[in-house]
């Protein structure tokens, strides 16, 4: 899930960056360990839905889905009332950019890009992931959207390792997602995540000087998410205060995991292939 200004100051969530005022926490071992069994509840959740989507399903199928697995193992949802998100999933198809409301009425179709976010809090931690899922026989550009998104969140992972900066990891994105001819949306970010949903640093997926390029430490926990539109960077929010849209209705898409910054690298906590 996304990190934003108002989520951390303001009932309703909006779309702009929070300033840092506090540093990263670093992990203990033993609560790295919990952030493991977080992490692969959030993944084995994900893992399942992408095997299981059917166009004629509704976003609230999968919504029900992911909370009733969540809490089968011995988790609780993390994204339900949190700021008042009314489901456990954020589910956003197409032109939705992010935190997609669940809804019996949205029906799933051959053909669309859905993104499912999701998050799970165990034993005191949170674990954060998102993947989009080509539902069917997708056009070769959505193919293609899909893809550079999911490569882009490995350019950046592959630049996680204690002595990095966080621009390291945006400068990666930032390069992979523009040669193939995408546009980067900047009013969302990356974030730590741990303790809280949301902590800091915010992980941008652009370069800027708009925050401190914070040097990364082993023990460090982090949600990488690049999110990826076929047109315009720019999104806007719809009534409901939550669903964010492209402004010129062209696709989006994104991909995030919990990663744990190491003296020689990574490791990525929300890894679907070893569930």
């Amino acid at each position: 899930m996304n990190f934003l200004t108002s989520i951390l100051s303001q009932p309703a969530p909006g779309p702009r960056i929070k300033k840092q005022r506090r540093g990263a926490e670093i992990k203990s071992p033993q609560e790295i360990e919990i952030m493991r069994q977080s992490a692969r509840i959030v993944a084995t959740v994900l893992k399942e839905i992408s095997e299981m989507v059917q166009p004629g399903m509704t976003t609230a199928d999968l919504d029900d889905y992911a909370e009733k697995r969540i809490r089968e193992m011995g988790a609780t949802p993390s994204f339900k009332g949190y700021h008042g998100f009314p489901a456990s999933i954020c589910a956003s198809i197409n032109n939705e950019v992010v935190h997609g409301i669940p809804n019996r009425k949205k029906v799933i179709c051959r053909g669309d890009v859905l993104k499912v976010d999701t998050g799970a809090f165990y034993n005191g931690f949170h674990g954060d992931s998102c993947i989009t899922i080509a539902v069917g026989e997708v056009t070769p550009a959505a193919a293609k959207l899909i893809q550079v998104a999911e490569e882009a969140l490995y350019k950046g992972i592959e630049q996680v390792k204690a002595g990095n900066h966080l621009l390291d990891i945006a400068g990666a994105i930032q390069d992979h997602v523009e040669a193939n001819g995408f546009k980067v949306v900047e009013d969302f970010t990356g974030h730590g995540v741990g303790r809280n949903l949301h902590e800091e640093p915010s992980v941008f997926n652009y370069r800027t000087h708009e925050m401190p390029n914070v040097k990364l430490k082993a023990g460090m926990t982090l949600a990488i998410e690049p999110i990826l539109n076929v047109g315009s960077k720019f999104t806007r929010t719809l009534a409901d205060r939550w669903t964010v849209v492209t402004v010129d209705r062209s696709l989006s898409a994104q991909f995030e995991h919990t990663v744990l910054v190491t003296d020689k690298g990574y490791e990525i906590l929300t890894d679907r292939t070893q569930v």
